[in-house]
């Protein structure tokens, strides 16, 4: 998931996340590391779900953390879904109800804002709190865009997880298939025209569903996944403009792809209603993925079967799932 900076009413996609050892092997002493916790059969010791502290999911209304939040209440997994919006409150910017969201929580999954600083703080509650885990989402190949203006705010909140005193894993994503359907590219999409300053730089777009699938077994099976950077990806790059076509075509409507400059986009992004700031810093990623910076994560990782067993969802896969739902029609 590599995330985009927050538009004003939508979070576009980013990726990465830590675990860390778990207090109790809860409910499934036998389970197979290779899989998924969605795909294990059977249920969890009841007295074990009983005991065991739960986890708090940050963002839990948000792109990544609605669906790590089924996943792991079908586990078996007490959770505690936080976000502006929910009955455990959570907001970066009100750090006065933190702790309590933090009270009682063996493991965290968390978004991070896109500020700096703030996750230095939260780690340091959560340390105080009795936290013994954390499981950060970022963005792919976060350590390698240099001095960039983009991503400030991922790799701060990298450094504030691998600084602390508690077991951590990170996942770092590619962007999101589901920017195509639930963010930033939608709207282009519908209008039939997606105008991007991307050449044709390929990129091996994630599906969000993989990236659950990957936080929930880190979180749920800690002990393997501690101290562990995961640079997730689909199974293949494709660029843009193939994305747009694939898109095209499963949808039966007409989509052009056209190249703009990174100065066109970011007009195009502030006439959209986004702030010049977050316009410039979504331009940067486009910047950066022309340099290389970004897609020298255009290779495709092993890391979504490393962890889960099975390859990764296929772009077109997305497309087909999506597409029967009617959100591309005019």
């Amino acid at each position: 998931m590599r995330k985009m900076p927050n538009p004003p009413t939508h979070q576009p996609s980013r990726g990465s996340a830590t675990a860390s050892l778990p207090t109790t092997q809860i409910g499934r002493k036998d389970r197979d590391p290779g899989r998924s916790p969605v795909e294990l059969s059977g249920s969890p010791d009841v007295e074990s779900i009983v005991t065991q502290e739960p986890v708090l999911v940050l963002g839990a209304t948000g792109k990544t953390g609605r669906r790590i939040v089924p996943r792991l209440r079908l586990h078996g997994t007490p959770v505690r879904a936080a976000s502006r919006t929910s009955p455990t409150p959570f907001d970066w910017s009100a750090p006065v109800g933190w702790d309590a969201a933090l009270h009682g929580v063996a493991a965290v999954y968390i978004v991070p804002p896109s500020a700096v600083g703030p996750v230095h703080e939260f780690v340091a509650r959560a340390e105080a709190a009795g936290v013994q885990r954390l499981v950060l989402l970022s963005g792919r190949g976060a350590d390698t865009w240099g001095d960039t203006s983009f991503g400030l705010d991922m790799r701060d909140a990298e450094a504030a997880v691998r600084d602390s005193a508690l077991q951590w894993t990170i996942l770092r994503a590619n962007n999101f298939n589901q920017n195509f359907n639930e963010d930033i590219f939608y709207a282009p999409l519908l209008s039939g025209e997606l105008a991007l300053p991307a050449d044709d730089v390929p990129e091996p777009f994630i599906d969000i569903d993989d990236v659950a699938d990957v936080a929930t077994t880190v979180l749920t099976d800690p002990a393997h996944h501690a101290g562990v950077t995961y640079e997730l990806s689909g199974p293949r790059a494709i660029t843009f403009e193939e994305a747009a076509e694939l898109i095209s075509r499963a949808c039966g409507q007409p989509i052009a792809y056209k190249q703009v400059s990174p100065e066109e986009y970011t007009v195009m992004l502030v006439e959209r209603g986004l702030s010049v700031d977050i316009a410039h810093d979504i331009t940067e990623m486009f910047v950066m993925m022309g340099r290389g910076l970004i897609t020298g994560t255009a290779a495709a990782t092993d890391d979504v079967a490393a962890v889960l067993g099975r390859s990764p969802r296929t772009f077109e896969d997305y497309v087909v799932r999506t597409a029967a739902k009617g959100v591309w029609q005019r």
